[in-house]
């Protein structure tokens, strides 16, 4: 089922009768700019700028980031697109049945699955971490803080699309989108949920997982874990999944993206609890730790090389003789006065 774009969203069970029509082009010029676009481009940019700030907690720099982020960035938007097309190429055909590559493109009218970024995403750390010499664990740490804070702002970008919403409800924070002139559905707003789980997420992350941590790849766990429920939890309710071909499970057809959610957190559960309750982990490996480590052995050499030369310096200097005081001299003066003075 399909709203109308350019028809109005209410909340009839909060707001009553107010409306909200925003148009999805904020900008027209050209062929649009538009807000799903500008939306998914903050959600980049807040992403990015929390990672930044939060790299040294994770024996990391900006520079770690920023080098990676413009990697991952156009990867990532091409992956995620290329996930989507494959589950949905049906709507990128022709009536021909050839493909077309002018709406497989449009990643502007929608059409970006989270999933992809996140495989793509997980591919490029990976090999810029080998290459940096850096732990691939420390980075996806940090990282998945920025992915959640992106996903709570970027599903948004569905709300202006009116997309990616549920099944029909009658609940007092029921959506209302039209699919015609005339006629309406009231819906689960999905988006809102998953932006909201999101948010609860990063904030777990931030300030609780992310203090305790005892190894690198902790927070990337908690991260599947979490969002791997919410998101079979919300895929349960929307009328627009993916699906995997035409494979059933008990007479149901298969949502890839809830199947993947719940593959996902159970792994990551099995992981965290290994890495909790049977492997034994020493804080010294944590990158963040090792890197304080090399950061305190260089100041102290260097202290200790600054310290030795200021030690040697009085045994290196010359002694220099005092000269003689007058009144020393004086009495010198006056015996040869004495001995060459004028007869009587």
């Amino acid at each position: 089922m399909t709203a109308l774009k350019d028809m109005p969203i209410s909340f009839p069970g909060l707001f009553g009768d107010w409306e909200f029509n925003p148009d999805p082009i904020a900008i027209h010029i050209g062929h649009g700019i538009y807000w799903y676009g500008i939306i998914l481009a903050i959600a980049m940019l807040a992403g990015l700028l929390l990672c930044m700030k939060q790299a040294k907690r994770f024996g990391l720099t900006e520079d770690n980031v920023l080098d990676m982020i413009l990697w991952a960035v156009p990867c990532c938007i091409v992956g995620s697109r290329i996930y989507y097309v494959i589950f949905y190429l049906d709507l990128f055909r022709n009536a021909d049945g050839s493909l077309d590559w002018g709406r497989i493109v449009a990643i502007w009218d929608g059409g970006l699955a989270i999933y992809g970024t996140v495989i793509v995403g997980i591919l490029v750390a990976f090999i810029y971490t080998r290459v940096k010499k850096l732990k691939f664990g420390a980075m996806t740490d940090l990282c998945v803080m920025g992915l959640l804070l992106g996903q709570c702002i970027g599903r948004w970008a569905n709300f202006i699309n009116r997309e990616a919403f549920g099944a029909e409800t009658t609940l007092p924070w029921r959506m209302r989108l039209w699919t015609s002139a005339t006629q309406y559905i009231e819906v689960h707003p999905t988006f809102f949920y998953e932006s909201l789980w999101n948010l609860i997420g990063l904030l777990l992350i931030l300030f609780v997982v992310s203090k305790g941590r005892r190894f690198d790849g902790e927070n990337t766990c908690f991260y599947f874990l979490w969002y791997g429920l919410g998101r079979a939890w919300v895929e349960g309710l929307r009328t627009d999944s993916l699906y995997l071909f035409d494979w059933t499970f008990l007479g149901q057809p298969i949502r890839v993206s809830q199947a993947l959610s719940v593959l996902l957190a159970v792994a990551a559960a099995a992981l965290l609890f290994y890495n909790i309750k049977i492997k034994k982990h020493d804080a010294a490996d944590l990158l963040v730790n090792q890197v304080a480590l090399t950061a305190a052995a260089e100041d102290a050499a260097q202290t200790g090389e600054s310290v030795e030369p200021a030690a040697e310096a009085p045994a290196q200097q010359e002694t220099v003789p005092a000269p003689e005081s007058a009144a020393a001299q004086a009495p010198e003066e006056t015996k040869g006065e004495a001995d060459h003075g004028d007869p009587h």
